[in-house]
């Protein structure tokens, strides 16, 4: 039940932040015979009450449009060059920042008394959470993964469904961009 609730956080990426992404491949690989793909069937509990399934349909809409931009048509799983599938991760962050002032005014210090003032300190903690999206490709006749991408930003739970739509969609074309890998 926590993992719902994470992933239904994770996708609340705040769009004023910069988006780190990151991929990684099969250098083996011909990315150019992968045209079709289908998704990785998800064990689902019927007794269960599911709490990320918009944020699932959004995530799945997104991929499934940034792989029609890039050739892909969307088959039965027994059909499909790739099955494709998404995990989320959350991390939790302590930002600690201390700020220092020195010579503030003082009415008792002057010029007969010398130069003098005070120092103020001030510390500030903050935590936050990091949200970490991660798309695989894997091959459908061997098995092995062949693609991945991640995106990872802080999470804000206070967008509204259209900013969340918004923010998914960014974050997973920046992604995308990095598919097919470019080979030198």
């Amino acid at each position: 039940m926590r993992i719902l609730l994470i992933a239904a956080a994770l996708f609340s990426l705040t769009a004023c932040t910069s988006l780190s992404t990151s991929y990684d491949y099969d250098p083996e690989i011909s990315f150019a015979q992968y045209k079709s793909y289908s998704w990785v069937e998800k064990k689902v509990d019927n007794t269960s009450y599911h709490l990320d399934g918009l944020m699932d349909q959004r995530v799945k809409l997104a991929v499934a449009n940034e792989l029609a931009l890039r050739g892909f048509k969307q088959v039965p799983a027994s059909e499909a060059d790739v099955l494709v599938n998404y995990l989320t991760k959350v991390d939790k962050k302590i930002d600690v920042d201390t700020f220092s002032t020195d010579f503030g005014y003082n009415p008792f210090y002057g010029p007969r008394w010398g130069v003098a003032g005070t120092v103020h300190t001030q510390t500030v903690v903050r935590e936050y959470e990091i949200g970490t999206l991660i798309v695989d490709l894997i091959d459908n006749k061997t098995a092995k993964l062949v693609w991945r991408g991640t995106v990872a930003d802080t999470i804000n739970d206070r967008d509204t469904p259209q900013e969340k739509i918004i923010n998914i969609n960014l974050a997973i074309s920046a992604m995308m961009k990095n598919y097919p890998p470019k080979v030198n």
